[in-house]
């Protein structure tokens, strides 16, 4: 058990020894993965885990941050707050990356919020490959673009939703309250869902 152990840690080493040999310059992630063979060779291995752990939540932060561009600019007539980002590591629910922007028009406001890389995203996906499952709660399967959509609107209530899956790896959800199902599309629309599935 305790050689099976010793070879996953040094798989993990040399997995992160590999991003640090190609680096240009130093950063902070970097910095923190020698920290981290410094202290396993040291045999400290609980401030190895530790020092791993930084590492990969600095390397999300900037795979997360990369996920706004995607966020469109408010469309005619709408003003728009700044994109956030934020990302979890392996340790929180399994990880995960997302990016959110909010929109507003009037008394209209709708948000776009990309997920990515997150263990939650399995069940959904499972969701909207069975139509019937997936349109039970009165949405339906529409295209936006080249996109498979669900889309779920209440023209009473003027307010609803769109989620998007790209490359079974991004969910895209734009949801709006006292908007119309058409401002919802367009949303959607204007995101570059090619260019986002081609993230590494």
């Amino acid at each position: 058990m305790k050689f099976f152990k010793n070879l996953v840690v040094v798989a993990v080493f040399s997995f992160f020894a590999g991003i640090t040999a190609t680096a240009a310059v130093a950063d902070d992630v970097t910095d923190y993965i020698n920290e981290a063979l410094q202290y396993y060779q040291d045999g400290k291995y609980s401030d190895a885990v530790s020092s791993l752990n930084f590492a990969e939540q600095l390397i999300q932060q900037k795979k997360s941050s990369g996920l706004e561009s995607f966020l469109p600019e408010p469309l005619s007539g709408w003003s728009a707050d700044a994109a956030t980002s934020q990302a979890a590591g392996s340790a929180m629910m399994g990880g995960g990356i997302s990016a959110e922007r909010q929109y507003t028009k009037d008394g209209s406001s709708l948000r776009i919020q990309i997920m990515a890389d997150s263990p939650m995203l399995q069940g959904v996906m499972m969701m909207m490959s069975n139509p019937m499952f997936a349109t039970s709660d009165g949405g339906k399967m529409e295209r936006i673009g080249k996109q498979r959509a669900l889309v779920k609107f209440d023209p009473n209530e003027r307010s609803g939703e769109i989620q998007i899956i790209v490359a079974n790896r991004f969910m895209v959800t734009v949801e709006g309250s006292d908007v119309a199902e058409n401002e919802l599309k367009e949303y959607a629309g204007a995101i570059d869902y090619d260019k986002m599935a081609q993230l590494p």
